[in-house]
């Protein structure tokens, strides 16, 4: 299968899981796995929170921010990717002057 955003706009999703103001994203979803191509702008943030039924891989594609991960903040960059197992927390702020793209993915591990 092949995803492919370039035919897709960008959607707002306003203070996602309870973060700063907007992220932009277009994602995937077949009921088992979410596939998610977004940034954050600079300023803006994905809320904490925890990842109760699913994992999440997270691969920074440009900028810059802080990834806290069961309430341990680390600073991430191009290049990086972080990963939330099943039962734990994180959340990511852009602290950057530009936008921080990502891609993701969040397989349901019921």
């Amino acid at each position: 299968m092949i995803i492919d955003y370039s035919k897709e706009d960008y959607q707002e999703m306003p203070n996602f899981k309870g973060g700063l103001n907007s992220i932009f994203g277009k994602m995937f979803f077949d009921g088992q796995v979410r596939i998610l191509r977004a940034y954050i702008p600079a300023g803006s943030s994905i809320g904490y929170h925890q990842h109760v039924e699913n994992a999440e891989i997270m691969y920074i594609l440009s900028g810059r921010g802080i990834v806290t991960e069961d309430g341990v903040e680390r600073e991430v960059s191009a290049g990086q990717s972080t990963y939330c197992a099943k039962g734990h927390f994180h959340g990511l702020v852009n602290n950057g002057p530009e936008e921080l793209h990502f891609f993701a993915v969040v397989p349901e591990l019921r």
